[in-house]
């Protein structure tokens, strides 16, 4: 989060934006192809308060925000998608 706050600081006069997306568990192929037990495959994200991991498409707008015009002035921001943990 610092170096996403620094990094604002230093670019912003220069007219870039710095923002970041914290995300907590999110289901990918990765859990499959990454060598994850099957066993903790199906545990995966269930400490979450919603019970269960996210899907990428849950993050998806998260950054088309931050891509779209109208969110020019958000810089130094770190947004959370985490299911309910909370931020890093």
């Amino acid at each position: 989060m610092n170096y996403v706050k620094s990094l604002a600081k230093q670019l912003g006069p220069k007219g870039i934006r710095v923002n970041g997306v914290a995300p907590g568990p999110v289901w990918t192929a990765l859990q499959i192809s990454g060598g994850a037990q099957p066993d903790k495959q199906q545990m995966f994200g269930s400490w979450t308060p919603l019970g269960r991991p996210g899907q990428p498409v849950e993050l998806a707008s998260i950054y088309v925000q931050l891509a779209a015009a109208d969110a020019s002035f958000a810089n130094g921001q770190v947004y959370g998608s985490s299911g309910g943990s909370g931020q890093p």
